[in-house]
């Protein structure tokens, strides 16, 4: 497993630009009639062939990072479709369908396993106890470690304790490089009213080597997407963010972990820290 954190962890000290991942693989689907009422993750059985284009056609635009199509393999949101026994075969064939992909592409390119939120509340909020969210977690975070993957990123969470049990669940299980992403509301708070700083604090300790916030904002320039100076300009002045820099630069100092701070209408800004300076 050593071997495979170097793997990550070297391409992203070596090179030269920023790294660049995929996209959303379930908008592409439903682009090609999936319907948002299917489980995009059952395609890995069902019809891989599209799930295999999708991977191509992102490795073809430059992706180094590919996302196995596992983003809501986990049985409590299979079990909306009754395919809450088959967390490990679907989470198996995402990863070795995109690892065909690779292989046939004669690229570089690493595996990512996807993990999504379960899709229920967790105690005191709902009915699923911590303890029972964490063995989800580490159900399907079993299945791609065991499938292969190069990483594991764990993406797109609201709630800090429901991250926080899928991130420990995974560090425990595995010395798998883990990213781990968090989104914010336009008060840049979660869902649940927790704070960028309480957050990055809070995943650092769990054990994530990468930490991901996702930040919205209105569109400074007009309708539609923003182009990425006007996003970074946004983010710059946005000074609940220029406080959790202060954090983000201690963590650094102190560990391997990296942040990424990236908004909802673009891609990931891969700017150094000194450019939010």
């Amino acid at each position: 497993m050593q071997e495979i954190r170097e793997t990550f962890f070297d391409l992203l000290k070596s090179s030269p630009k920023p790294i660049l991942a995929d996209g959303a693989m379930g908008t592409v689907l439903h682009s090609h009639g999936v319907g948002f009422n299917q489980c995009f993750d059952e395609l890995n059985l069902t019809n891989p062939a599209l799930v295999a284009e999708t991977h191509r056609a992102y490795i073809e635009a430059g992706s180094q990072i590919i996302y196995a199509n596992t983003f809501s393999a986990n049985r409590y949101k299979l079990a909306d479709h009754g395919l809450e026994d088959k967390v490990a075969e679907i989470n198996k064939a995402g990863v070795e369908l995109a690892r065909r992909v690779v292989a046939a592409s004669f690229r570089s390119v690493l595996v990512a396993g996807d993990v999504g939120p379960l899709g229920v509340r967790l105690a005191p909020y709902g009915r699923v106890q911590i303890e029972d969210a964490k063995a989800a977690f580490t159900e399907q975070i079993a299945a791609l470690c065991e499938a292969g993957v190069d990483l594991l990123v764990i993406e797109t969470f609201g709630d800090l304790y429901e991250i926080r049990e899928a991130v420990i669940a995974a560090r425990e299980f595995c010395d798998m490089p883990i990213v781990a992403s968090a989104t914010f509301t336009q008060d840049d708070r979660t869902v649940l009213g927790d704070t960028p700083a309480k957050v990055a604090q809070a995943l650092h300790k769990a054990g994530a080597d990468i930490i991901e916030f996702g930040v919205p904002f209105s569109d400074p320039i007009g309708d539609g997407p923003v182009n990425q100076a006007a996003a970074l300009r946004a983010l710059k002045n946005n000074v609940s963010l220029r406080d959790v820099l202060g954090l983000i630069k201690r963590i650094r100092e102190k560990s391997q972990v990296a942040i990424l701070i990236f908004t909802y209408y673009n891609p990931v800004l891969a700017y150094g820290l000194d450019a939010f300076a």
